[in-house]
This record gives structure tokens, sequence and C-alpha cells, in this order.
């Protein structure tokens, strides 16, 4: 230990810590340039997304309503999971789990739909997509319909 101590003589230790203050100051000095970056970065992205958006759905207005659906069915859950929170109570457990499933599931199945209409596939019609996505729809109704008991 005592060698150690004097193995780095007062000099050294004067050049360590202005090395030290240095790399701060350097470290506080950009800090807010990379924030600004970053933020800067987030607003560019979002702008991009928002055009993209507002494009697709101003091709074709069947995207608007899925999309509003979509909404609709997450405000449906968190109103639904909100109860449940504040009743405290789990007696109609079947009957909220038997919603919030549907509410996932039928939100599940409109984005599947909505990326068929987007991008078809090779061999589905857009009719096609629609008629499953029906048929999906009402084997998930029956299935949470018959849960509920």
């Amino acid at each position: 230990m005592v060698y150690l101590e004097h193995q780095f003589s007062n000099r050294d230790t004067e050049s360590i810590m202005a090395a030290t203050a240095k790399v701060t100051k350097e470290t506080k000095q950009t800090k807010p340039a990379q924030q600004a970056g970053m933020i800067k970065d987030f607003q560019e992205a979002y702008h991009l997304s928002m055009k993209s958006y507002w494009e697709q759905v101003n091709k074709d207005s069947r995207l608007k309503l899925i999309d509003i659906f979509c909404a609709f069915l997450v405000i449906l859950g968190v109103i639904q999971f909100s109860f449940i929170c504040l009743i405290r109570d789990n007696y109609p457990f079947n009957a909220f789990l038997a919603g919030f499933i549907i509410c996932v599931g039928q939100f599940v199945l409109l984005i599947s739909l909505r990326l068929q209409l987007l991008n078809p596939f090779q061999n589905i019609s857009r009719n096609r997509a629609f008629g499953e996505f029906v048929i999906a729809s009402l084997v998930l109704h029956f299935i949470c319909l018959h849960f509920i008991n």
C-alpha cells in the first residue's frame, strides 16, 4: 500500500484530476446536444409516420373505419379492466375474461385484416380476406359467449 502511494507523484495526481475534469466538462456539454438530436430524430420519425398514415387512410377509407374500431376496442378493454380494478372483486370473472378476450381477439383480427388490405397476399383477394375475418370473428364471439356460461 505504501508503495502504491509513493508510486504516484503530485504531478501525476494533478494530471489525472485535470483529465477527469475535462472529460466531465465535455460530457456535460455534449449531453444536451445529444438529447436535442434525439428529440429532433423522434419528431422527424413521428411526422414521417403520420404523413405515411394519412396517405394510406386517404387512399382507402376502409382503413380509417378499421382504425376507429380498433381504438374503440382499446377503450372498451381499458374500461373493463378499470371496472374490475374499481370493484376489487372477481365475482363476474368469467364475464370479464370473455369480454376482455373478445376485445383483444377482435383487435388482433382487425389488425390482420388491415394488413391484408394494405399489402394483399398473392393468392388471397380482398373479398376472401374479409370473409375469413367475418368467419374468425363469429368463431371468436361464439367461443367467448359460451365461456361466460
